[in-house]
Order: structure tokens, then C-alpha cells, then sequence
């Protein structure tokens, strides 16, 4: 456990992780023509209702509708399997327990929906990070990877860093987060956004689910 220490805030920090590399991924050629190939006017799998649902899909939609007036298409389309849609529930419940600033893990959303290709969830973050007070140019440099505060670029490097290749995650990586006064709970954090994105993305990008197919936020 990391020891507990005063944090400032890290826009005003000075310090710098000893021997990080900056983080110049952007998507590839070869990633973004496939993107593009993705894109589908109309969705793979349909949306259910509380009423087309059954079993435990039905009860969940149900309490979710009760709750929020409409479900988003995602979820909508996610209950033709109440594994995923459950795990998907629980697992987006549980993140917002999460000690990482949400500005940050938005930031960190963005870099990794990039990568990831769907639109659907890149446009989500996006909003949700100007919805925070981010300005236009952080939001730019999320999306190739990085951050003007030296902290925050830390944090995307290693985040999409999990979600590429985790295998190659050094002690010294996780040694630099700490630098930043990140606590070791935080830097659990990240593999929690990672898989949430990779799920979300990922069955977006299979049903067809676009920005252009989505019905509701």
C-alpha cells in the first residue's frame, strides 16, 4: 500500500516520472480504414424492450426504465444475453466507486476508444469531457495519447499501455505513477476503465451501433 501523502493538485506539479517516454501512439493506417469499413447504417443485433426481453434481461430493463424513463440502444441491444448485460450493469455501477478523478478517466476513455475504433463510446467520453470543463486541446491530446500536465500523460501511457500489451509493464512504470502521487488504489483504477471500455466497445462494434443507429443517450 502506498504511504498516504497531501496531494497538490497535479496541473501545479513540477515533477517529472524519472526515464518516462512520451507516448506517441496514434492509430494506424491500417486501424482507421478498418473503422471505417465498420460503419453500418443500420444495427447488427435489435433493441429489446421490457415487453420483447425475457428472463432476467426483462427484469433489468424494466427496473432500468422504471428508473430513467429509457435506456440507451447499447443497453437496449445488450439484453439479448443477461450475462452481459448484468455483468455490463455491475461492472459500470461498480467504477463509479472509483477514487480516480473522473476528468481523468475520461481522458483516459478517450485514448483508449481511439484505438478501439467505436465512435459510438469515443463520442460518449468526449461529451462527458467537456460536460467536466476540459478544453478543446486536452481533448485533442487525449485523443493521440497524452496530456499537457505531465501526470495525466503518465496515466493515459500506461492505461493504453494495459489495454495493447500488458505483458510489458514494468516496476518502474508503476514506480513513476507513484511519483505522481497517484495511490496504488488509483492505479487499480485503470485496469477497471480499461475493461469497461474494452466491453462496451466491443459489443458496439459488433451489434453495429453507431452514433448515426443510436436512439438514446
Amino acid at each position: 500500500m502506498a504511504t498516504s501523502t497531501t496531494r497538490q493538485p497535479r496541473s501545479t506539479q513540477q515533477r517529472t516520472a524519472p526515464n518516462r517516454k512520451e507516448n506517441t501512439m496514434t492509430p494506424s493506417k491500417t486501424s482507421r480504414k478498418a473503422a471505417s469499413t465498420r460503419k453500418s447504417s443500420t444495427p447488427r443485433l435489435t433493441r429489446l424492450t421490457p415487453e420483447s426481453a425475457n428472463g432476467a434481461s426483462r427484469e433489468m430493463l424494466s427496473e432500468l426504465v422504471s428508473r430513467h424513463g429509457q435506456v440507451g440502444d447499447m443497453v437496449s441491444t445488450m439484453a439479448h444475453s443477461p450475462a452481459v448485460l448484468g455483468g455490463y450493469l455491475q461492472l459500470s455501477r461498480a467504477m463509479k466507486r472509483a477514487k480516480l478523478d473522473r476528468g481523468i478517466s475520461e481522458r483516459l476513455s478517450i485514448a483508449i476508444q481511439v484505438h478501439q475504433g467505436c465512435e459510438l463510446c469515443l463520442e460518449s467520453h468526449i461529451n462527458a469531457a467537456r460536460a467536466l470543463g476540459i478544453d478543446e486541446a486536452e481533448i485533442e491530446r487525449s485523443r493521440a495519447g497524452t496530456s499537457d500536465d505531465p501526470a495525466v500523460a503518465a496515466i493515459i501511457a500506461l492505461a493504453l499501455q494495459i489495454y495493447r500489451e500488458p505483458t510489458s509493464i514494468t516496476d518502474e512504470q508503476v514506480s513513476a505513477l507513484r511519483e505522481h502521487c497517484y495511490s496504488d488504489r488509483e492505479i487499480a483504477d485503470i485496469v477497471g476503465i480499461v475493461t469497461l471500455n474494452i466491453l462496451t466497445g466491443a459489443f458496439n462494434l459488433l451489434a453495429g451501433l453507431t452514433p448515426q443507429t443510436n436512439h438514446a443517450s
